[in-house]
Order: structure tokens, then C-alpha cells, then sequence
């Protein structure tokens, strides 16, 4: 299968700041036109890969960024409410992949050439790949990709036995942070990270929330109530059962499972590689002794099974062109500036957003910044994409629905009734 297809199918309160880069995508003293960029709140990396790229242009464009809210849910509020008006000042957007194929699906995407579409697949990670793709085409440029790998304490597993040089399952994850009274940490708040964590899990488990999707709802083949699904809710509700996760984890999320592993009763948590530089500057403030930083491992996700490769969750942003920009061209080969090899190497480095080609894993900066750059490259050409769907959010706002709190589902009867309810939703006959 190429790299331009899909290995299968998986998976705004804040105001627009910059209001100048708002502007027309020309300049008024006549020089080279403003690409805006709508990029996802950072701490500065896409700024100064705009800035970056305007230069290398040669005053052939110059980019301006405007930052979207912090949630996903408000960015793609604030960019479907402009694109349905065909705003022709989103030139380039930094979309989370879940929400890739409704846009592509709406027609608020510009098509992707197909020459450009092998330049910027060419050595990308798989999940990412199958992330930027919809319809079996890619549609967006993939930019910068995540995946939640196990952090664990090392002392931790040596105590209990377990050996992290091979893969580890949730089971065995359960049973050594028992042994050892430690926490797990998983995100078990009813938000999006919910939906991360049990897509994982079906996922691992060999199956997919839909087993085939389709550009009318109607259509769509769920797969939730089968045997993968019964597991995923068997082991979340194991997780939740297991008396090792913390007394707030109904409310528990991505930050809280971070401080978690580096507490006193630290064991274990899937999340995402901040974890690293969250520690790292604990340890630097002098609220983290360096003997615990030094203890943190990094592992890929447990597996459901022992004999399945697990597939973790995949983020990410991937860059979408504007079907209204009135810069389409310039648009795409500023994304190809972007995601440059060197600029995804500078991201990484210093937002600690991983690169979705792979060979930036083998510079040693990045080494020398996160030595787990191999697990996450490894765990990224594992990962599997949320349901990719034009009805994305319908299907996520049914999993929080019905999966949260982790410790009330029921293998037997849970992802019977998220299926139900996901039916009558996009059938039209109920509302979230």
C-alpha cells in the first residue's frame, strides 16, 4: 500500500488575536502578499517558523499567525464558522486531525497536488500519514505529530518484575502498580482525552469505533459492539477498578496523570512526551529532586493483548490549506517551508512537539532533548488516528457521554449503548 493511503479506518469564548493579520492577502505599498496562518496556542514555535519562512522566501510571501482558542473543539468552531462564509483570509490552519476529514469533506480544504502530496508524505510516520489522509487521498500537510506513550518509574517496574525491554500490557500494568501501590494514570475526565484513551483501546484491541466510514451518515458501519469494544470497556473499567488511580479520576486529565508519575506513589501513565519537560523543569524550580527525573522510563502503550501491537493514540497538527484563499499556491509551498526538516527539529526541540518525519528522531538535538525520541518514533508508526469522520464530533460527544466516569462502564452493556445512541444521533432522531 502507498504512502498516500490509508493502512485503514480508525481512527470559541476566545477571540482571534492579531486582528492585523486579519488583513487583505496583499500588502498595500504593492509588496509581496500576507499568507495567514491560524495556528493552535504554543509558546511561540510557529511564530518564528513563520518568520522563518518569510525570509526563506525571498520576499516572496510574507506569513502572519493568528492564534486560535486553546480547546480543539474551539478552534474548529472558529475556523467552520469562517470557512462556511468562504473567508478567504485563512490562507493556512493548524488543524488537529480528528477534524481533517470533516473539513475535507465540507470542501473547505484546497485539493492537495498530487506531487505535493508525495513530497510531504515521503519518510512521514505512518500515523501521521493516515491522520492527513481522507477518502484514501491525502488532504493536509502533516506538520508536527504526538502520540502518549508509557511513562513509568523504573524502581517501580524492577520492583514488581516486570520487564520493560519487552512489550507490557494493561494487565501487567495493573498488577505491578498493585503490587507496589502506586498510581496508574489515564485520562478519565469527560473531555476529549476520553476519547483518546478508548480509541486506543479498541484500537489495541483490534478494532475500530468505526469499522468503516462513509460520506453519509447513514452509512456508517460502527464498531464499537464487538469483542474489541468489550475489551477496551473491560480494561478501562479495570483501570478504574484497580484502587491505583487517584481519587479525582473521573476529573482526571492529561496534567494530572504528568504530576501523578512524578508524586511519591508515581508508578505508571500514558500521556503524552510533555511529561518529560514538565519534570525537567520541576527539577529545575527545585520542586523535583533529580533522583525522580532520573528514575522516569518511557515505554510504547501497553498492549490489550499480548500478542497484538498496541496502537496508541495519534495528535498532531496537520497544515490545511484554505479552499478560499486567494493564495493557494504560495499557501502550500509556505506549508512546504513549515514542515521542513529543520524547522519540525527546532519544534521539537524547543516546544517539545515531535516531528512527523522520521529521520528528525535520529538528530542529535533532539537526543539530547528527549532521549526517548525512539519511543516516540516508534510508537508513532504504531498509532492509529481517532474515528476519522465528517460526523467527528458527533462521535466523540456520544464516547463522553457514555464512557465517562470510567468506573460506571460495563463491558456488557456500555458499547451497546454508545452504539445505539451514536445511531440515533446521526440518523437525526436525538440530539447530545
Amino acid at each position: 500500500m502507498s504512502n498516500r493511503r490509508r493502512r485503514g479506518l480508525g481512527g470559541g469564548a476566545a477571540a482571534l488575536v492579531l486582528a492585523s493579520s486579519l488583513a487583505a492577502c496583499g500588502s498595500d505599498d504593492g509588496g509581496p502578499p500576507t499568507l495567514n496562518w491560524y495556528i493552535n496556542p504554543d509558546s511561540g514555535g510557529q511564530a518564528e517558523i513563520a518568520a522563518r519562512c518569510s525570509e526563506a522566501s525571498g520576499g516572496a510571501y510574507q506569513i502572519s499567525t493568528s492564534v486560535l482558542p486553546n480547546a480543539a473543539a474551539g478552534q474548529r468552531e472558529q475556523l467552520i464558522r469562517r470557512l462556511a462564509a468562504e473567508d478567504s483570509s485563512i490562507d493556512i490552519m493548524s488543524l488537529d486531525p480528528p477534524f481533517v476529514a470533516e473539513f475535507a469533506q465540507a470542501g473547505f480544504l484546497a485539493d492537495v497536488p498530487d506531487d505535493l502530496a508525495d513530497r510531504v508524505t515521503e519518510g512521514v510516520v505512518q500515523g501521521a500519514i493516515d491522520g492527513a489522509t481522507w477518502n484514501d487521498e491525502v488532504v493536509a500537510v502533516p506538520f508536527w505529530a504526538n502520540t502518549q506513550i508509557l511513562w513509568y518509574r523504573t524502581s517501580v517496574a524492577e520492583a514488581a518484575g516486570l520487564d520493560m525491554t519487552q512489550p507490557v500490557t494493561w494487565d501487567q500494568v495493573i498488577e505491578a502498580a498493585q503490587s507496589q501501590d502506586v498510581l496508574i494514570g489515564a485520562q478519565g475526565a469527560r473531555a476529549e482525552s476520553l476519547t483518546v484513551w478508548l480509541n486506543g483501546l479498541v484500537e489495541s484491541a483490534g478494532g475500530s469505533i468505526i469499522e468503516e466510514s462513509a460520506d453519509a451518515p447513514e452509512d456508517i458501519v460502527l464498531g464499537l459492539d464487538s469483542e474489541a469494544g468489550r475489551r477496551a470497556t473491560e480494561i478501562m473499567r479495570a483501570v478504574a477498578d484497580s484502587g491505583q488511580v487517584s481519587a479525582a479520576f473521573s476529573t482526571d486529565d492529561e496534567l494530572a496523570g504528568a504530576n501523578g508519575v512524578v508524586s511519591d506513589r508515581g508508578g505508571f501513565t500514558v500521556n503524552y512526551p510533555f511529561v518529560w519537560t514538565l519534570a525537567q523543569g520541576l527539577v529545575e524550580d527545585g520542586g523535583l529532586d533529580q533522583a525522580v527525573l532520573d528514575d522516569i522510563g518511557a515505554a510504547v502503550w501497553p498492549r490489550v493483548d499480548a500478542d497484538t501491537p498496541a496502537a496508541p493514540p495519534l495528535g498532531g497538527i496537520d497544515l490545511g490549506i484554505g479552499a478560499f484563499s486567494e493564495n493557494v499556491d504560495l499557501a502550500f509551498e509556505a506549508a512546504e517551508c513549515i514542515r521542513s526538516e529543520e524547522n519540525q527539529a527546532y519544534y521539537f526541540t524547543t516546544n517539545g512537539n515531535p516531528a512527523s518525519l522520521a529521520s528528525v528522531f535520529d538528530d542529535p538535538e533532539v537526543l539530547e532533548v528527549f532521549p526517548q525520541a525512539p519511543v516516540i518514533r516508534e510508537s508513532l508508526e504504531l498509532a492509529a488516528p481517532r474515528p476519522q469522520s465528517p460526523y467527528y464530533s458527533e462521535i466523540t460527544g456520544v464516547v463522553q457521554r457514555e464512557f465517562h466516569p470510567p468506573a460506571s462502564v460495563d463491558p456488557n452493556s456500555t458499547p451497546q449503548s454508545a452504539t445505539a445512541l451514536m445511531e440515533a444521533v446521526l440518523a437525526g432522531d436525538q440530539l447530545l
